[in-house]
């Protein structure tokens, strides 16, 4: 079974899929943190071809075999991964690694075109909406940050990145289930995602697939 969920930056999809993924015994692949790996590769001065990533059976991010998962997640490369994702080159190569971990196994896979690119055949697709203050404060909050304007002015320039993007722009699949969580707390968003999931195992709509 494939679950797919995507959504802006900070609208929730780690804290869910960690969720999904833990309650249902699935993969959960981080695809933004592939992302941030190339940032990260770019960033200590290596050329894009030198450029290594994979995925271990735990889910770490490896950057030429180095796990770089705990030291992804920075405010140079919140902008430094999204940057790099509008490069063809870049894009076509994670897309395919990413391919090629959901194939036969069950998996929960976050990120932006996930259910329009990557995974458009998934059983379940969530594409999740939030307030750009809103994630401007779980952002802040999640790294300890006192300064919410800047960190609210480094999601309207993601997002706008994001959307205008010519390469796979962020937009829910026309078959998605749209939540927004600006006023659910995160138990709520998990029941209510992990209810939509039991539904469509139930009803046999991945065995048609």
């Amino acid at each position: 079974m494939h679950i797919a969920i995507d959504g802006p930056a900070a609208s929730g999809k780690t804290s869910l899929g960690r969720a999904l993924a833990s309650h249902f015994g699935f993969l959960l692949v981080e695809t933004g943190k592939m992302y941030r790996a190339v940032a990260l590769g770019l960033d200590r001065g290596l050329p894009l071809d030198k450029i290594h990533i994979s995925m271990n059976d735990a889910g770490r991010i490896l950057l030429n075999n180095d796990d770089v998962s705990d030291i992804l997640h920075t405010p140079r490369l919140d902008q430094g991964s999204s940057r790099v994702a509008t490069r063809p080159e870049v894009r076509q190569l994670l897309v395919r690694l990413q391919q090629e971990i959901a194939t036969g196994r069950d998996v929960v896979m976050e990120g932006r075109d996930i259910g329009t690119v990557v995974l458009p055949h998934a059983d379940v697709k969530i594409f999740l909406q939030a307030s750009a203050e809103e994630r401007a404060r779980r952002r802040a909050s999640q790294r300890h940050q006192s300064q919410l304007d800047d960190t609210l002015r480094e999601i309207i320039t993601r997002d706008t990145r994001d959307q205008t993007r010519t390469i796979a722009p962020l937009n829910p699949a026309s078959d998605a289930t749209i939540i927004h969580t600006d006023n659910k707390s995160l138990a709520e968003l998990v029941s209510e995602v992990i209810a939509l999931v039991e539904e469509r195992l139930h009803t046999g709509d991945t065995a048609a697939k």
